[in-house]
């Protein structure tokens, strides 16, 4: 049976993330790429993005006072409650910039540090996804009512698709490329969607076999990772260790773990 406390923090975070969604959706400028209102593009990005995370906390501290916070716009509130809140208002941002969908804004609840809800909303795909520990995980899209998730069955291993992501400092983007070289031949092809927390949600929705990533924060992955665990998909960092900074592994049973060694052998972390 599910903790009446996380159903509740579970519809607000999806009421928050519904919001924050449409505020980036239908506050981004129809000509940001070249939009001259700003110094640059990306400053009317970074205040969209500090404007969603505003939005997020401040609905949500209006309802839950005591609760603490980590965001990516800065967000860091310990609080008193024994809820923490790590939010990703705008996961994606590049993608946000040139018009492209696959960006999503990312909320997970943690009880006493362990995380208990997560909720990824892509409002360009018209899509949500969301998880209870414990409960399963759902999508709201398309089609009528919530879907349950599932990851998909395991493939041999030379068919699998995986997602990845790459840095944005150069040198770390040019060690990226090269674990990516050396695993394309090994499967049947890589992908690179832009999204940490979107990619997760592909995997917990059987869109992916795998995705992986070197140099995330615990906003990029927090919602997405339980997300992927409720539709089991196993997920991790290096071997026998959980998904850290270093490194992000997550996919369907069968592909983890060939995935996960392959990474290590290619020196895909770093510490």
């Amino acid at each position: 049976m599910t903790d009446p406390l996380h159903s509740d923090l579970l519809a607000l975070a999806r009421e928050a993330a519904r919001r924050a969604g449409e505020l980036l959706r239908d506050g981004r400028p129809a000509d940001l790429a070249v939009a001259a209102t700003k110094s640059s593009p990306i400053d009317v990005v970074t205040e969209m993005d500090i404007a969603a995370e505003k939005l997020i906390t401040g609905l949500i501290a209006g309802r839950r006072p005591d609760d603490g916070f980590l965001g990516e716009e800065g967000a860091s509130t310990d609080g008193s409650s024994g809820i923490r809140w790590v939010i990703d208002p705008l996961d994606g941002t590049v993608n946000y910039l040139y018009g492209l969908p696959t960006w999503a804004v990312s909320i997970a609840a943690e009880q006493d540090g362990e995380r208990v809800v997560g909720v990824v909303a892509a409002p360009m795909r018209g899509e949500t996804y969301h998880a209870i520990r414990g409960g399963g995980a759902w999508a709201t899209g398309a089609w009528d009512g919530e879907r349950k998730l599932t990851c998909r069955p395991a493939p041999p291993f030379e068919q699998a698709l995986v997602s990845t992501g790459f840095n944005y400092v150069s040198e770390v983007r040019a060690h990226q490329a090269d674990v990516a070289q050396k695993l394309i031949p090994l499967l049947r092809d890589i992908r690179r969607g832009g999204s940490a927390a979107v990619d997760l949600c592909d995997v917990a929705a059987g869109r992916l076999d795998g995705y992986y990533e070197r140099g995330l924060h615990p906003w990029d992955l927090a919602a997405g990772d339980l997300i992927a665990r409720e539709a089991g998909a196993l997920t991790g960092g290096r071997p026998a260790q959980p998904p850290s900074h270093a490194l992000t592994v997550a996919a369907t049973p069968g592909v983890f773990e060939p995935l996960q060694r392959l990474l290590e052998d290619f020196g895909a972390w770093h510490d």
